[in-house]
This record gives structure tokens, sequence and C-alpha cells, in this order.
């Protein structure tokens, strides 16, 4: 019994040509995580946001990006590393 389309021995033969694969599974060979993939670009999405708006964060981890936007709202400029910042304005 082949293939539908006629060009393969088996079904498994016809997948194997279109070399399928599982995308995001974990394995040993480091296939992606689908959930940390999400997680990184929700970051990305949100540092751009910041750079966006003049803001310019430490670092593109998402509690730096959350510091600078707060305290860019707080001093009422975008903030910018070696900004002071007194809490007093």
């Amino acid at each position: 019994m082949g293939c539908d389309c006629g060009e393969h021995s088996t079904y498994g033969a016809h997948l194997r040509a279109k070399n399928l694969s599982v995308g995001y599974c974990r394995s040993a060979a480091g296939g992606g995580d689908y959930t940390a993939e999400k997680r990184n670009q929700k970051e990305l999405d949100l540092y751009a946001s910041a750079r966006a708006q003049g803001v310019q964060p430490e670092r593109t981890r998402t509690r730096d990006i959350r510091k600078a936007l707060d305290l860019s709202d707080q001093m009422g400029k975008a903030y910018q590393p070696g900004d002071e910042f007194s809490g007093a304005e």
C-alpha cells in the first residue's frame, strides 16, 4: 500500500520526503519551547515600545524596562542610563 500521490512506497516514506518536523518540541537536539518564545517576544515588544518613546532601559529584561518606564513617568521625561532621580521633583 503506497501513498496517495503514488511516488512513495509508504505514507511514512511520503512524509520523510517532505522533511516534516514538529515545531517547538523539547528535545536533546535543542528544540525550542513555544512558551519561552512567546515570553521572549513579549519582552522584545515591550523594549521596542520603550525605545519608541525615547526611553533607554539599562537592559532588555522586563523588570529593567518597566523600571525605566516608571522612572520616565516620575521624572516627566524619557529615562536615559545615568539620569539622576531624587523622587522629590
